[in-house]
């Protein structure tokens, strides 16, 4: 199974019915959402034309709000978000859409890591599990990849440091077969290229998944395609896939394609770029806001969501996966930093 087939036209002519449907859904069951909607003048019956027409709430309204589309005894499980100021977004699912997530998230990585289990190297320390504070964030980014492997090995001890005997026997043992790995951009840059550097460690064998931007990396002359040149030339490593995704927006993973070229957007999903002075959606090229379109929520109103990031798309339909072809450019000005990596690296 592949969710990255659907070229843009496609796309969002079967797209659209359903978010408008999502719409009226989350109206009929969120009086809060309703009450947006009326006051953004978006009233039952309306019609739209386009994925852009419909009515999109600000990210950071889940940080103060309650909204949610299921009753108190439906909820099953709240998710938190990352944040650096104490407020956090708070993600209600029933057992339905908690199931969901997971399986859209397995579907939408399988083309880059395969139908089976691998051997799995994590970036990170087994002590993240115990510092409830930061689990949240960062742990449960970690423990949520960590469902896709097997016989998982840690790259830092318990005290942070680099462990070279662990990796080393995980790579004697794996390291001639596929592997896949995880981490946070800046860790996986900090500790896993600098141990593979200066041991001369072959990962050529290696998938890696990772995120979190790249602001911990500009005063290290770190780009992406430096990334991805660096860990080749180095390493081996050229199996490098970068990704996209927030806890708001539940199951939805925007996944760099195989040549680096940019990240992509699986088939019940899209992206657009909004002027940040006007808000209509902006050409191809140009840099903007990014607003995040799923279908997947259903027990809350996070379908169509306006970021505090910015992005640009680069192309539609001429990469090697359908549809926009986009970057991530970091945070907004005096946006609140997300913090999946920060907690790491302040204290690095």
């Amino acid at each position: 199974m592949t969710l990255f087939t659907l070229d843009q036209a496609t796309r969002e002519a079967r797209l659209l019915p359903e978010l408008v449907e999502l719409t009226e859904h989350h109206r009929a069951n969120s009086p809060e959402y309703a009450r947006l909607l009326a006051s953004l003048g978006h009233h039952p019956g309306r019609r739209y034309e386009r994925i852009a027409d419909l009515p999109w709430l600000p990210v950071r309204l889940f940080k103060h709000h309650v909204l949610k589309s299921i009753t108190d005894d439906e909820v099953f499980k709240v998710l938190t978000s990352s944040g650096t100021t104490g407020d956090v977004s708070r993600i209600y699912l029933d057992k339905e859409a908690a199931g969901l997530q997971q399986k859209m998230l397995s579907a939408t990585l399988s083309p880059v890591i395969g139908p089976r289990r691998l051997p799995m190297l994590l970036v990170d320390t087994r002590a993240l599990f115990k510092d409830r504070r930061s689990f949240s964030a960062r742990g449960a980014g970690v423990l949520g990849l960590m469902n896709f492997g097997r016989d998982h090995t840690f790259v830092l001890d318990e005290n942070d440091r680099p462990d070279l005997e662990a990796v080393r026997a995980f790579l004697d043992k794996h390291g001639d077969q596929p592997f896949l790995i995880f981490g946070f951009t800046f860790m996986t840059w900090l500790y896993l290229y600098e141990l593979a550097r200066e041991n001369k460690l072959d990962l050529s064998n290696g998938i890696l998944i990772h995120s979190g931007g790249w602001k911990k990396l500009t005063d290290r002359a770190v780009d992406n395609d430096e990334f991805r040149r660096r860990f080749a030339e180095e390493t081996g490593l050229r199996r490098i896939h970068n990704f996209y995704g927030m806890v708001e927006q539940i199951g939805l993973t925007f996944l760099e394609g195989t040549d680096g070229g940019g990240l992509y957007c699986p088939d019940f999903s899209d992206i657009i770029i909004r002027d940040p002075r006007t808000w209509e959606e902006v050409p191809v090229g140009t840099p903007g806001v990014v607003q995040v379109v799923s279908t997947l929520p259903r027990s809350y109103p996070g379908h169509l969501l306006l970021t505090e990031d910015q992005g640009v798309v680069h192309g539609v339909d001429d990469g090697v996966w359908p549809g926009k072809r986009f970057s991530i450019l970091g945070r907004l000005p005096r946006a609140e930093a997300r913090g999946c990596s920060d907690t790491f690296a302040e204290a690095a």
